[in-house]
């Protein structure tokens, strides 16, 4: 990599880094306690590097960093430029938006209590989510009785108000706002205060002062008032029993299950206020680079408070593995909450139980992700739709077939080709291919189609069935693709172009997709399709190309272990283990090849008189 930092650049320092592709765009933002211990690791030999952290080192140009005070300096700065910049390569966040939410809107004159799902609303305080709507309302039905605040509309009540007439649910008794008259303004916003307090977790303060009362119009033989307050008692306690006490009552936490493999994650996080689970917030996470569990808890943290108000911030957090610098992003929260806060491994007790009731719920939130976009007939029917809608093709692609290619520095080049019918993978129809003789990237595309294309054109086997009375086999590539999908932009979408024109078959769809912005190129366009973020039809394209990639970085390893494996184990005095050993640091004959005998001989193991005798053998071979 031409833009690699030279030896002693890069400072000791605490800091934040971010690689840049050629047009400026940050590609990656990240922190660390030492720029050159963690910078050094993104520029280990290519082979070393998990795939997708290759592919961003190999698509950046630049790396630049900022050196900072302090490691919690690190931890804003990152949070800063991550949401500045939204990097490609960082975590992406889709908050799970199917819950409903019980808000209230803060913002209004007189402000009402609602059910929604829309997370916007201005000035509104939200609680929940709630796993189904008729519990938000039976919820919402319970609380008037305590807390009679405004439920209309605000088109009724500014009807009400103008009218003077209460509106529909005022009349009812199922609305306490102004317009009923009940109350004035300044008194129905104290109300709604209490209401907000009670769902934040105040609600002994409020169970106490209603028994009091009740007790004392009792005392005072005011029956129908001591029952008003035992009604309301009673409302407080059905609201209350909805949500099992899991916790000491004095708890305050936010607990955080997580669910991960390779490419996404799911996270649960409860919120846990006077120990009782206030509501739970369910968000997928796609992983751009190959990130441990720890790392992960660190970038959960910092987007679920990032924004968050000091009245947000509960005094625990309770996470499945301590991130690396949790002591620092304890001081962070400490700094926004105002207050003590502590993070903390939940290991036994209550709290390990919620935290594996979290996980569960994390696991499963996790196979639903995965398998509802390709296991669901719906939404792999509504990929197939989308996809024909955006390419212009007469009909939906329900063979489709992308190729990918993959090399080490310009040798050892291998492509892949993998198959989806009907929106999914078809394993046994994938092939790989090597090329011999490239010049670059569009030439291998060109090549490898070609070869691709050429079995289309074979003569379909005799259709009498055979002696043993099975039919015969058609021949492989024989079965004809209603979209080719390459991995590049406009030059790889040319060199495909040309390779059907060439071989007659520009009845074939095509189109690429380009890594740096997931845009979509078809052939002849001077512009790009761009798909939307949650599109369907980008996440099929997204995983016949990531699948692609898979499958050729696969048979290039296997391709160039045994090759060099191969070369090396007929040189005298070379065993297994030493093969491995020149294999782990090299990669390949041909960098070996180029290698001088004192760079060889480094390796432990291998003295200057074996490594003299490596050179000869590669040198002659």
């Amino acid at each position: 990599m031409s833009y690699k930092p030279r030896p002693g650049e890069i400072p000791t320092n605490p800091g934040v880094y971010r690689f840049r592709d050629a047009d400026g765009r940050v590609l990656y933002v990240g922190k660390a306690k030492n720029l050159r211990a963690r910078l050094s690791n993104y520029f280990a030999p290519l082979h070393t590097l998990h795939e997708r952290t290759r592919r961003m080192v190999l698509s950046a140009a630049s790396v630049e960093w900022t050196v900072v005070p302090t490691d919690v300096d690190s931890l804003q700065l990152e949070y800063q430029w991550i949401k500045e910049f939204d990097p490609p390569f960082n975590v992406r966040y889709r908050d799970d938006k199917s819950y409903p939410f019980m808000a209230v809107t803060l913002g209004d004159e007189a402000p009402r209590v609602l059910v929604t799902r829309n997370r916007k609303i201005r000035g509104a305080k939200y609680f929940g989510p709630y796993p189904k709507v008729w519990a938000v309302h039976e919820t919402i039905d319970l609380m008037i009785k305590v807390f009679p605040i405004r439920t209309c509309s605000d088109a009724s009540y500014k009807k009400a108000m103008q009218s003077g007439r209460p509106c529909f649910p005022g009349q009812i008794g199922r609305c306490g706002g102004p317009c009923s008259g009940r109350v004035t303004i300044e008194e129905h916003r104290a109300i709604v205060e209490d209401f907000v307090a009670f769902m934040a977790g105040g609600d002994q303060r409020f169970t106490k002062d209603v028994t009091a009362r009740m007790r004392a119009a009792a005392a005072a033989m005011d029956y129908e008032a001591a029952a008003v307050y035992r009604d309301r008692l009673q409302a407080i306690d059905a609201v209350l029993n909805k949500s099992a006490l899991v916790l000491a009552e004095d708890t305050d936490a936010d607990l955080f299950g997580i669910a991960e493999d390779e490419l996404a994650a799911a996270v649960q996080h409860f919120v846990i206020r006077g120990g009782r689970v206030r509501g739970v917030r369910a968000s997928t996470i796609e992983k751009e680079l190959d990130i441990s569990g720890a790392d992960l808890v660190d970038q959960v943290i910092q987007r679920t408070y990032g924004n968050a108000s000091g009245a947000d911030i509960p005094r625990q957090v309770l996470v499945p593995a301590l991130p690396e610098d949790a002591a620092e992003l304890t001081e962070w929260l400490r700094e926004r909450r105002g207050k003590n806060v502590s993070i903390q491994v939940a290991q036994r007790g209550g709290k390990a139980d919620l935290m594996k009731t979290a996980t569960l719920n994390a696991q499963q939130a996790l196979m639903v992700h995965k398998t509802r976009r390709t296991s669901d007939y719906v939404a792999r029917t509504r990929a197939l739709t989308d996809l024909q809608e955006a390419l212009g093709l007469e009909e939906a692609p329900l063979r489709i077939e992308c190729f990918d290619v993959s090399h080490l520095g310009g040798t050892n080049v291998v492509a892949s080709m993998v198959v989806f019918e009907d929106g999914l993978p078809r394993k046994d129809q994938y092939r790989s291919f090597s090329v011999a003789e490239t010049t670059d990237d569009t030439d291998s595309i060109h090549q490898v189609l070609t070869r691709r294309l050429a079995y289309l054109d074979r003569p379909e086997p005799d259709a009498e069935v055979a002696g043993d009375g099975t039919a015969p086999k058609r021949p492989r590539f024989a079965y004809r693709p209603q979209l080719l999908v390459v991995d590049g932009g406009q030059p790889q979408v040319q060199a495909a172009e040309r390779a059907l024109r060439d071989a007659g078959h520009e009845e074939i769809a095509l189109c690429g997709i380009a890594k740096r912005l997931e845009e979509v190129w078809l052939p002849g366009e001077e512009y790009p399709v761009i798909l939307p973020r949650t599109s369907e039809a980008l996440y099929l394209l997204q995983r016949l190309r990531d699948e692609a990639h898979r499958f050729a970085i696969t048979h290039q390893r296997k391709r160039r272990r045994r090759d060099i494996q191969s070369v090396l184990a007929e040189v005298p005095g070379l065993g297994d283990a030493r093969i491995r050993a020149l294999l782990r640091h090299f990669g390949s004959v041909t960098a070996l090849r180029g290698a001088t005998e004192e760079q060889i001989a480094e390796l432990p193991g291998i003295g200057p008189k074996l490594a003299a005798s490596i050179r000869a053998h590669l040198s002659g071979g």
